[in-house]
């Protein structure tokens, strides 16, 4: 990871912080704020064009979870290097669940972002900076009004270079007390990984005058854009 661990103790803190500022009991990643229309053949063209570029170039994977997957998508879609951001559902109990399933909390799976990244312009490890930087991995199955098991904090790992790289950093800034409470971000693999319905995509770009979108994620972006404006595409 390029930051040194007083920088990063620093960052990590005020930005976990101000993320989530202004989200209350009230304002939660609810259902009625995921009513979009998505037109099916956009998303076919959108698909090819990422198997496109995909064959290309060599992309690697990582699957993070850092609660409501609108706000994760949001962040990382800005990253160079980033290719691809698709939200969905990891692991669990069944297949092809659906969003309904997944909001009860106790199919077993978590809400994620699948990322295919150029491993050429952004590393597996700067992944991770931001992942720890941008959520509370502290809070179990939490993250601000947003409660249930599928909203746990996990690292999902693709090989196992990547898992020993997040149990190192989880280690160290455990280690150095880089958060006020141990963090409890689950490391396991990425078993099947479901995408989410149409309208969970691109969910901020698209539908960002929604209450949920301007109440927490708009505040997040703003912060993440000026810590890591050296990265943004």
């Amino acid at each position: 990871m390029r930051v040194t661990s007083s920088i990063l103790l620093i960052s990590a803190i005020s930005l976990v912080a101000g993320c989530l500022q202004g989200t209350t009991e009230n304002v939660g990643h609810s259902k009625q704020d995921s009513k979009v229309i998505v037109n099916d053949d956009d998303v076919k063209k959108t698909e090819k064009k990422k198997n496109l570029k995909k064959g290309a170039m060599k992309l690697e994977t990582a699957t993070f979870g850092a609660g409501c997957f609108w706000c994760v998508e949001a962040v990382f879609k800005e990253l160079k290097g980033v290719e691809s951001v698709e939200s969905g559902y990891c692991n669990g109990d069944f297949e092809n669940p659906t969003y309904k399933d997944v909001c009860t909390g106790l199919t077993g799976h978590a809400e994620v972002i699948r990322i295919e990244f150029d491993p050429k312009v952004i590393s597996f490890e700067d992944l991770l900076e931001v992942f720890w930087q941008t959520h509370d991995p502290t809070t179990l199955n939490q993250q601000g009004a947003d409660r249930g098991t599928q909203y746990r904090s996990g690292v999902y790992f693709h090989t196992d270079e990547q898992k020993t790289l997040a149990e190192k950093w989880k280690k160290k800034l455990n280690d150095e007390k880089v958060f006020a409470d141990p963090i409890v971000t689950e490391i396991v693999k990425a078993e099947k990984f479901y995408p989410a319905e149409g309208y969970h995509q691109d969910y901020f770009e698209l539908n960002g005058s929604q209450p949920y979108c301007q109440a927490v994620i708009a505040p997040k972006m703003e912060k993440f854009r000026k810590v890591f404006k050296e990265k943004l595409k």
